[in-house]
């Protein structure tokens, strides 16, 4: 599916309204335009990725039906610029870090909907299911002058909203080894004017051990999706999207329940011809209740309002816009505070002048826990030729403290200031009929960064992020190829050590490949060693990987598809994090699933 098909148009992150583009464009120009697509992360509107002067990554929805994700991980993992840290497979503690940053310096984005655990301070990025989704952007580098707190590493979104005109329904089902088994099913009918759509899913495992010499650790995860938008005769557009998943998830020590849901309203109103008005409610949980030695509640609550002002002149686009944000914890634990608000005043210019495009952001947020900051946000690229373009950027962000940091009985400290950076970063990239490439180079400067695993408390009070990233693909006569590779330096400046989980050279390679009514495909993933730092013992090095792993599917009859995927080929047994008394904690082995889906369209 090319993205010049259909492609939604987000306002403060909600998609609304579809733009249909000719369904007799050139396949040539087709393929062009799913190599350079359009996104809205970057800039809280539609640009392409070259438009958009940032390094973007997009994983669309051919990608997610290949790949047969069990889990968001997959999807993401070194993919350029990220690597991604967990306590084993199915459903564990996961932590994403981008460009050397905690995984907690990550905004996730649910549609337009912002969700995070307020105690821990990030994510809960292992519970998000990825077979709910159509379309996934990555977005690296500062972006706290458009979203706030922890938008320091960069900005993931997730879409689970329909990309194609027309009714269409689909049923699936599935199983694989590790008594796995997957059931879904889900309806979606777009017009001009409205769509709708409804899904669910349910995923279950036995799951693998997470030690060496462990037991089993079983996951499941229900999940369902919902949406509709309007537009009426007046301009006027009205829509609602809505995310929930829960379960239970063991791990090595004990078991969770979970809750991991989003909702979120909007209402964009044209005043005048040059004047679009945007109103976004918001309202996100994170829940987990631990049954262990230690059981517990931790309850997070985030409510929001978003109010966007969209202003044009030319070729130029203004933005200005208020947020309101309050999270509240429920938790058997006795924080001594429950809840705090954030008020937030922003503005936006994106500039045209010929080939050079001016991007500029600046944002003030006041929290009643931690007081004021302001950031902002420059860019500039220049179009050589047709097919070329260079950036350069710079910004300034930062990461709230959490309210473990903050308020945990005999723990937090009320007087902890944020995580500030100050980043920059040069690209230059070309982009073609058939292929493209992408170069970055990337600086942050992070005074008292948070250190990412729960083994370690405290902060680096100045560390050094820097590194290249480098992406590719290409399309042509069936054949579909990604390849990116990221090398990294991260580290403490008053010890020059590398910090702890994060690798600094990863590389991944997707190559698929359409004959008639077959389709093959392999995706190959490789990460450098990481350290972990260790309570009472020391540092401690985790080895490198590669991980290789294959994927098939057939059509079998109209709308019918079967798909086979094994992951981990090789069955290699490798960790990306250890148990605070240096036991590795091992990813699964060889994972094979076959599943069959019908399509149906009318």
């Amino acid at each position: 599916m090319s993205y010049l098909k259909t492609m939604p148009v987000l306002l403060s992150g909600l998609p609304l309204i579809f733009l249909p583009v000719s369904d007799v464009a050139a396949n040539e120009e087709d393929t062009a335009s799913a190599l350079d697509p359009i996104v809205v992360t970057a800039t809280l509107g539609p640009k392409t990725v070259g438009e958009s002067l940032s390094s973007v990554t997009v994983v669309d929805e051919e990608d997610i039906r290949r790949q047969q994700p069990k889990e968001f991980r997959e999807l993401i993992e070194s993919q350029p610029g990220v690597t991604v840290s967990g306590n084993g497979s199915f459903g564990k503690q996961t932590g994403v870090l981008m460009r050397g940053h905690a995984s907690d310096a990550t905004v996730l984005l649910v549609d337009g909907v912002r969700i995070r655990s307020a105690t821990v301070g990030g994510p809960a990025w292992q519970f998000l299911p990825p077979q709910l989704l159509n379309r996934v952007e990555i977005v690296r580098g500062s972006r706290s002058s458009l979203y706030g707190a922890d938008a320091v590493g960069g900005v993931v979104q997730a879409f689970t909203l329909p990309q194609e005109k027309g009714n269409h329904g689909w049923v699936e089902a599935g199983a694989g080894n590790y008594d796995s088994q997957q059931y879904g099913a889900g309806f979606t009918s777009v017009t001009e004017q409205t769509s709708v759509n409804i899904g669910g899913n349910h995923f279950r495992t036995d799951g693998a051990p997470v030690i060496a010499g462990g037991s089993d650790k079983g996951y499941d995860n229900t999940s369902g999706v919902a949406s509709a938008r309007h537009e009426f005769d007046n301009g006027v557009r009205a829509g609602f999207s809505f995310l929930n998943a829960e379960g239970n998830t063991e791990y090595d020590g004990g078991e969770q329940d979970f809750r991991f849901q989003t909702a979120g309203v909007n209402v964009d109103v044209p005043v005048t011809s040059n004047w679009r008005t945007s109103l976004h409610l918001a309202d996100s949980r994170d829940e987990l209740e631990d049954f262990s030695d230690f059981p517990g509640v931790f309850d997070t609550r985030t409510r929001s309002s978003r109010l966007e002002n969209w202003l044009t002149s030319g070729t130029h686009e203004f933005v200005l816009g208020a947020e309101y944000l309050v999270d509240k914890v429920e938790s058997t634990t006795t924080y001594d505070e429950s809840s705090r608000s954030n008020e937030a005043y922003f503005g936006q210019a994106l500039l045209n002048f010929g080939r050079t495009d001016v991007h500029l952001s600046l944002r003030s947020d006041d929290n009643e826990a931690y007081g004021t900051e302001e950031t902002w946000g420059a860019g500039v690229g220049y179009k050589l030729d047709s097919n070329h373009r260079v950036r350069a950027s710079a910004g300034t962000s930062f990461k709230a403290p959490s309210f473990n940091d903050l308020y945990f009985p005999g723990f937090g400290n009320p007087d902890l200031e944020p995580e500030e950076a100050i980043s920059y970063e040069t690209g230059i990239e070309g982009r073609y009929t058939k292929w493209f490439w992408d170069l970055a180079v990337y600086q942050s400067d992070v005074e008292d960064l948070s250190l990412p695993t729960q083994n370690q408390a405290g902060s680096v009070p100045e560390a050094r992020l820097r590194g290249v990233e480098l992406s590719s693909g290409w399309q042509h006569d069936g054949w579909r190829l990604k390849a990116v590779a990221s090398v990294g330096d991260f580290e403490d400046k008053e010890t020059e050590r590398q910090l702890a989980r994060r690798a600094e050279q990863t590389v991944r390679v997707d190559l698929d490949k359409q004959v008639g009514a077959w389709g093959f495909g392999t995706t190959v993933r490789a990460e450098s060693h990481r350290y972990e730092d260790l309570f009472g013992i020391g540092r401690e090095r985790i080895a490198g990987y590669g991980v290789w792993d294959l994927r098939a599917s057939r059509t079998l009859a109209p709308g019918w598809r079967a798909s086979l995927s094994v992951d981990n080929v090789l069955d290699n047994e490798y960790a990306t994090a250890k148990r605070f008394d240096n036991v590795d904690f091992i990813s699964a082995g060889r994972t094979a699933f076959l599943s069959v889906r019908y399509d149906f369209a009318r």
